[in-house]
């Protein structure tokens, strides 16, 4: 459904998405990338479990929260990827998990 503009871009970097290793356009934001896999989704509502995509791509409309690097509610629209990134679908409201 979604398809990048440029075929070649000038470097590339490695990220997982859901454990997957993919290669992105360097400077690409979160929403972007996972868009471009066909995930469909990056988040599920906490009340109904309904699936949210990004929409808005500009940071307004919150639909695009994600785990990245472990932090969760991240909008991924506002975040760039970077080499070795680990970003995840958040499941409902995202909490960190306690580490005491």
């Amino acid at each position: 459904m979604f398809k990048r503009l440029a075929d070649h871009p000038d470097s590339t970097v490695i990220v997982s998405i859901d454990g997957v290793d993919v290669e992105v356009p360097a400077g690409e934001s979160v929403a972007a990338a996972v868009l471009v896999q066909g995930l469909g989704y990056c988040r599920t509502t906490p009340v109904s479990g309904a699936h949210r995509a990004p929409f808005c791509m500009m940071g307004v409309c919150f639909d695009c929260l994600m785990e990245i690097d472990g932090l969760p509610n991240r909008q991924a629209c506002m975040v760039r990827v970077k080499q070795g990134m680990r970003i995840s679908r958040q499941r409902g409201v995202g909490q960190t998990s306690s580490r005491e």
